[in-house]
């Protein structure tokens, strides 16, 4: 047990001295994958710009397209979105070596959600209000890995896709 305690200490130790804000203030970074949800698969892309040493606000957007059977009938609809989102990182408050980026935040859109005529199904557009949590990898000083999960809009339940530093 004592060599674990010591490991661990010895591992926080390093991970203190090699962490840093991964955006730093007015600096910009590039995101683009696909998500996961229950209404398709949303392809999105967005940018996010460090407004302070733990906080970027960024925009989004989406589209996904997916088919539906309802009542023996086949329907496809799209939803094309757009969001802006601020989000706290917290790679100083926990330490976090310079080539992870902890992040939580709120983001707000509207989307457009198109079915065909004749379609008897409730959706409709809208306005929408979401939370979000997610992570990165960065493989080097330009590009990273992301994977994020979220809740409480129609954008989407989670994504993944690659960072790009500005």
């Amino acid at each position: 047990m004592k060599k674990i305690s010591i490991a661990l200490t010895l591992l926080c130790l390093f991970f203190m001295a090699h962490s840093q804000n991964p955006l730093p203030v007015g600096k910009a970074q590039f995101n683009v994958g696909v998500g996961f949800s229950g209404w398709g698969v949303p392809v999105y892309a967005g940018i996010d710009v460090g407004v302070h040493q733990n906080i970027t606000l960024g925009g989004e957007f989406s589209v996904r397209s997916y088919r539906e059977n309802w009542k023996n009938n086949h329907y496809r609809h799209s939803i094309i979105g757009i969001a802006a989102n601020g989000n706290y990182h917290f790679n100083t408050v926990l330490n976090i070596p310079k080539e992870f980026d902890f992040y939580a935040g709120l983001n707000l859109g509207f989307y457009s959600w198109s079915s065909p005529d004749g379609y008897p199904g409730d959706h409709s557009s809208g306005i929408g209000l979401g939370a979000q949590i997610g992570g990165r990898y960065y493989f080097n000083n330009k590009v990273g890995l992301n994977l994020e999960f979220g809740g409480g809009d129609a954008f989407s339940d989670g994504k993944i896709g690659l960072t790009f530093k500005l």
